[in-house]
């Protein structure tokens, strides 16, 4: 080893301990201010009841529910608001995204006028604009009724739920089984036109089977200032899955033109030469080659929209930052432990987010054209 390289390593260790050392002065002077403040470091409150109630859980819920149950509360909320979002903020953007590369100009127009709109536009203020709108939406009595199957109105909007009847889960083993057995149908089909024609038959006859083990819908039904059955969707949780898809569907739009436009032109001109109507070119040839160029910033666009989820305490929807990193927070004075498990969640889930796009990307770029 050269003594170039042996500095080089000398220098490295030193500034290593010094980090350590650093650490670990941080981590006495941090100690030493919650004894003299009477707190207790560790987790031991996780396992104290919460003592106060949550305006939205997806999943069972009680004041006398301990910490953990409130972290397990905002953690569902968050990724519910964040799997909305996405959905959404994709199909918006590949929507748009494709109107930025289409040739009729008023498209073109549109598309821009959408891109730039929200874009330029502050994220918080978006989110207020579009819960002040929910919140001028009529009251329960003169709700707008949907078709008979749900309501909107100013307390949010009123869906059908399902409910299963005995055997539901049966059910939903069988319907894993349908699944498997139709990814099986697309291995075997010879083409994709008889597999296409296999796969509606096999998704109707499955579609019949699980209607059947269906119970029926709880439809919403005005009842006094309100609604009684089905199940509601906030003003919060709302204005916030909105304000997320519109937020990130202009900039997954821009994306996915810069991605449209990496294509090579003979690429297209290869379809149109195959008898390829435009909207088969695009779906069989120019999308697929786009959407592999364009996965690296794809992934950065998702994991921004998984983190600017923690907006929600803007317009008070319970998600995990302002439950945990707030009210439980305030009530027991854990501010290191609070925030830690917040910083730790979000860790892992933009890295499961990024893992997840760039294993498709990989998957996908073994059929790339070079």
């Amino acid at each position: 080893m050269t003594p170039a390289r042996l500095a080089g390593w000398a220098w490295q260790a030193l500034a290593l301990v010094g980090l350590g050392l650093v650490l670990v002065m941080a981590a006495r002077t941090g100690a030493a201010n919650l004894r003299a403040s009477g707190l207790a470091s560790g987790f031991d409150f996780l396992n104290r009841a919460a003592g106060f109630d949550i305006a939205e859980s997806a999943i069972p819920y009680s004041p006398r529910a301990s910490n953990a149950r409130v972290f397990a509360v905002g953690m569902v909320n968050t990724l519910r608001v964040t799997a909305l979002a996405g959905l959404f903020a994709t199909a918006l953007g590949v929507g748009f995204g494709v109107a930025l590369r289409a040739r009729a100009p008023w498209m073109r127009g549109l598309a821009r006028a959408y891109v730039e709109l929200t874009r330029n536009m502050p994220l918080p203020i978006l989110l207020l604009v579009l819960y002040s709108l929910l919140a001028m939406a009529p009251p329960p009595r003169e709700a707008i009724e949907l078709g008979g199957l749900g309501f909107v109105s100013n307390r949010g909007l009123y869906l059908p739920r399902i409910e299963w009847r005995w055997g539901s889960g049966t059910a939903l083993a069988g319907a894993g089984l349908a699944l498997a057995a139709l990814v099986g149908i697309w291995r075997a089909a010879p083409t994709r036109r008889v597999a296409m024609a296999l796969s509606i038959s096999w998704l109707g006859f499955c579609g019949l089977g699980l209607v059947l083990s269906v119970s029926g819908l709880n439809l919403p039904r005005p009842q006094g200032f309100g609604f009684v059955g089905g199940s509601v969707l906030s003003p919060p949780l709302l204005a916030l899955v909105a304000a997320l898809s519109l937020y990130s569907g202009g900039y997954i739009a821009e994306v996915v033109r810069g991605g449209l436009a990496a294509v090579d032109a003979g690429q297209v001109e290869a379809a149109q030469a195959l008898g390829l109507s435009p909207i088969q070119a695009l779906r069989w040839v120019t999308l697929p080659q786009a959407l592999r160029v364009a996965a690296p910033p794809l992934a950065s666009q998702y994991l921004n929209l998984a983190k600017n989820a923690s907006l929600a305490i803007v317009v008070g929807y319970p998600d995990l930052v302002a439950l945990f990193g707030g009210t439980v927070l305030n009530q027991t004075g854990q501010a290191v432990e609070t925030l830690s498990m917040i910083l730790g969640f979000y860790l892992v889930l933009s890295l499961s987010l990024s893992g997840l796009i760039n294993l498709w990307a990989a998957r996908q770029a073994r059929w790339a054209v070079r």
